[in-house]
């Protein structure tokens, strides 16, 4: 009996991996993007940016097809670990509190509407953004996959044209 994905040393390390690699770009954004006027620019950023590529991976993974074992990689690795460790709640939360503690309620309470609009937003765009591709990417491939890169014999060659 296979074990289950959690318990997998080589899983858990992927997810580990992408997790450190998140957070170091996390903590690189956060370096270069100062706080402006109270606002916590970088953290608004991160986890806009995240949601969005959130849902443009699992859009992207869904229309893969069934789950398979390079896909679940895929999934844990760059959405569990990297984007997991790239976006940050408890940064979020923490800077609430901390607007909502200095009296900034009205900062506060656009910071938290914002975050969480531009966050259903911007996965909503990822989702959007990966599904066009994918019927983009339908389109260009050949009816007969038997035949991709074949030339029809009946069809006149365009550079003769």
């Amino acid at each position: 009996m296979s074990r289950k994905p959690h318990l997998r040393p080589g899983l858990v390390l992927l997810v580990a991996v992408g997790g450190a690699a998140g957070t170091l770009a996390r903590y690189g954004l956060s370096a270069s993007v100062p706080a402006r006027e109270g606002w916590p620019v970088a953290t608004l950023l991160e986890n806009l940016v995240g949601a969005f590529l959130l849902g443009l991976l699992l859009e992207a993974l869904v229309r893969a097809g069934d789950e398979t074992p390079a896909l679940r990689r895929v999934r844990l690795g760059l959405g569990t670990g990297l984007l997991g460790g790239f976006t940050t709640f408890s940064a979020f939360a923490l800077e609430v509190g901390r607007l909502l503690t200095s009296g900034s309620t009205a900062l506060a309470a656009g910071y938290f509407a914002l975050s969480m609009l531009g966050g259903l937003l911007a996965c909503l765009a990822g989702v959007v953004l990966a599904a066009r591709h994918h019927r983009w990417r339908e389109g260009r491939l050949p009816l007969d996959p038997d035949r991709a890169g074949v030339p029809d014999p009946a069809e006149p060659r365009r550079d003769r044209l």
